[in-house]
């Protein structure tokens, strides 16, 4: 029986019995909850081994690798930026980056990075892992790549290339690296504990990730005994040339380590944040309210960032998604606790979001990467939430 810590407000305690039952039934091995409502901390959970190999318990300060839930961070540090006047949105990327401006990208606006319109999910020339981690000839590849498809005319996930488009940015306009305007103008007016871009002496408090092999590999099955509603999906997963797989091989080798101390100390804005359950909350509880006299963006501002601009059959994906300008929408298959929730999840089941409607900020963490329709544990907790503020 996996011992849970951590405290709830009254009136939360469905959210404890949810986390407690993803450890009994939904695979959970290490984890963290936090849910803040209407700027104060109702629910602070955490419990189970940071470490599977070695047994290492999870405690109240144990980081967690969080993959595309970072993206929702990275995307709060522009609208900071918008907010202050020093971005436009609808001005072309090649304003602020000129290099950009190659191989018909000088009229795409900074909005289609954020909102996956860009056409620029992958390289024609995947680059070596270490110049990816040293960003700049990341930075350069993608300046002289050319769009995919027709920029505007669709939108399609940019998984790994979304935090170097959109990272470049902010350091144009910032003169800061992503990480370190995060670092300076969210986490320490916050005091989060979170970082794109891990201190060395932070490393020996990061959970290790585990990863669950399907029970059956769509991919081996013969097309004609895939579910109907899946083929398309598992037809793209099957081509090499796709854009299911190349948006996630822009590095070569294509698989990433993101256990590993290179990975985890460089700075890749869509996919490499590191923190806390309790961080993320308390960032998106400051994005729809004031959080101990902090409120990172004004409701006029918090209200265009989440507008909905890309919408339908995802390119990548091959299933429908829905993006505002950075965050994550809620779908059919993502909820959260409404449908004016805002936020971003990440790979194999890490959440948060915002719920302005009902003053819900969540964030979910865990080591244990479930991919799939299997994997229930962040949408049983919002579930919990929803039901205890009625």
């Amino acid at each position: 029986m996996t011992t849970i810590n951590g405290e709830v407000a009254p009136g939360f305690e469905l959210v404890r019995e949810a986390f407690a039952a993803n450890f009994t039934q939904h695979g959970d091995i290490g984890a963290a909850v936090c849910v803040y409502w209407h700027g104060r901390p109702v629910v602070d959970l955490w419990g189970g081994v940071a470490d599977a190999d070695t047994g290492r318990p999870w405690e109240r300060d144990t980081l967690q690798l969080v993959y595309s839930a970072t993206k929702g961070v990275t995307a709060t540090a522009v609208h900071m930026l918008v907010e202050r006047g020093m971005l436009d949105l609808d001005a072309p990327v090649a304003k602020y980056w000129l290099e950009f401006a190659a191989n018909g990208k000088a009229d795409i606006p900074v909005r289609w990075l954020l909102s996956h319109q860009a056409g620029l999910v992958a390289l024609d020339e995947p680059l070596p892992l270490s110049q990816a981690l040293a960003w700049d000839p990341m930075t350069a590849a993608l300046a002289a790549q050319r769009p995919l498809w027709t920029p505007g005319t669709a939108h399609g996930y940019h998984g790994r290339t979304w935090g170097w488009l959109v990272g470049e940015v902010i350091r144009r306009v910032s003169g800061r690296s992503p990480g370190r305007f995060f670092a300076d103008e969210i986490a320490q007016p916050l005091g989060l504990d979170f970082y794109i871009g891990l201190p060395a002496n932070e490393r020996d408090r990061v959970s290790r990730m585990a990863y669950k092999r399907p029970a059956v590999d769509l991919t081996t099955v013969p097309a004609e005994e895939v579910p109907m509603e899946l083929r398309e999906q598992v037809a793209a997963w099957r081509d090499p040339n796709s854009f299911s797989n190349r948006a996630f091989a822009v590095t070569d080798p294509a698989a990433i380590d993101f256990d590993s101390p290179e990975v985890q100390a460089a700075e890749l804005p869509s996919s490499n944040g590191i923190g806390t359950a309790r961080s993320l909350a308390r960032m998106y509880a400051a994005l729809i309210g004031e959080v101990d006299g902090v409120r990172l963006l004004a409701p006029e501002t918090l209200a265009s960032a989440t507008e909905e601009r890309a919408s339908g059959k995802d390119q990548v994906l091959m299933f429908p998604s829905r993006f505002s300008t950075g965050y994550m929408l809620p779908t059919e298959g993502n909820l959260m606790t409404g449908p004016n929730a805002f936020g971003h999840t990440g790979r194999g089941g890490s959440l948060a979001f915002a719920d302005p409607e009902r003053g819900i900020a969540l964030g979910y963490v865990m080591n244990h990467i479930i991919n799939g329709s299997d994997d229930v544990r962040a949408a049983v907790l919002a579930d919990a939430v929803r039901k205890s503020v009625g």
